[in-house]
């Protein structure tokens, strides 16, 4: 696993990102917040997506299949300490699975996924 996994410029994206996985709907303050924070990433929006794939996504997908899952926020610490361990375990099959699952509850986040890559141009071109 590379260091620059644990790097301090992928910590605020994880954290940005997990709005996406909150059970509740997400307004244009939610995603100013998280364009802002891709803005202000060394990460472009396509190497974000991949970080939500294969990082954010494996530890917090849960969350949106529960009847009531968590929708104040994660504790950050919590968070960050999740996707760091899982990404210091995980092995070489793991990529697949996370495949396999993104296609199957990915759709849960496409309309997110437009409205934050509309948001991201717009602040981006200002």
């Amino acid at each position: 696993m590379s260091k620059s996994i644990h790097s301090k410029e992928r910590k605020p994206v994880w954290i940005a990102l997990s709005d996406f996985y909150l059970d509740t709907e997400l307004q244009d303050f939610n995603f100013r917040y998280i364009a802002k924070t891709i803005i202000e990433s060394p990460y472009t929006f396509e190497e974000v997506k991949t970080i939500n794939m294969y990082e954010v996504f494996p530890v917090l997908q849960s969350n949106l299949l529960q009847p009531a899952g968590e929708w104040a926020g994660f504790n950050e610490k919590w968070l960050v300490e999740a996707i760091t361990n899982y990404l210091e375990t995980k092995n070489s099959s793991d990529d697949t699975m996370i495949n396999t699952s993104y296609k199957k509850y990915g759709w849960m986040q496409e309309d997110y996924w437009l409205q934050l890559e509309s948001t991201y141009n717009e602040m981006l071109n200002k």
